[in-house]
C-alpha cells in the first residue's frame, strides 16, 4: 500500500467519484501549481467502495461553484498545523454565473452573444439548470 504523508497546511478534496479526480485536477489547473499536489485514484472507501482524492499543499482560492458542478458530494477540508480547521460538503450550486451556456440557439444570450449568463438549478436529481433569459434547460 502507498502511504502519502499527512498535510501540515493545505487543502484535501475528498470523496471524489472514482475516475473523476483527473477531470477535477485539470479543471482546477492543479498541474500548473509549483506546490506539492497529489492525485490518488481508486482509493478504498467505506462509503463509496472506491474514490479519488486530491491533496494540495498550499493555500489557494478554489472556485466552489465549478467544483460543485463537476463533483457534487465532494468534501473539502482545510488543514492548518496538521489539523482540519474547516470542512465543507459541496452540492450542486443553486445559481451558476458565467460558466454554462444556453443550448437554445434563439435565446437572446446567443443572439446578442451575452456573457456571464445566470442559470438556476431546477432539478437536482437530473442535474438540470434553466437559463435566466429563455428558461431552456441545460443538463450537466
Amino acid at each position: 500500500m502507498i502511504n502519502v504523508s499527512k498535510l501540515k497546511k493545505g487543502i484535501v478534496l475528498d470523496h471524489i467519484t472514482a475516475g473523476h479526480g483527473y477531470k477535477l485536477f485539470k479543471q482546477l489547473h492543479l498541474d500548473e501549481l509549483e506546490d506539492v499536489v497529489v492525485l490518488m485514484k481508486n482509493v478504498d472507501s467505506g462509503k463509496l467502495g472506491k474514490k479519488d482524492l486530491i491533496k494540495i499543499e498550499t493555500d489557494m482560492p478554489l472556485d466552489l461553484t465549478v467544483i460543485g458542478l463537476i463533483e457534487p458530494g465532494i468534501t473539502i477540508s482545510y488543514i492548518e498545523n496538521g489539523e482540519c480547521t474547516r470542512k465543507l460538503k459541496l452540492r450542486l450550486p443553486e445559481k451558476v454565473d458565467g460558466i454554462l451556456t444556453c443550448k437554445n440557439p434563439r435565446c437572446i444570450s446567443n443572439v446578442e452573444r451575452l456573457e456571464n449568463i445566470t442559470f438556476y438549478l431546477v432539478d437536482a436529481e437530473k442535474k438540470e439548470y434553466a437559463c435566466e433569459y429563455c428558461e431552456a434547460r441545460t443538463k450537466l
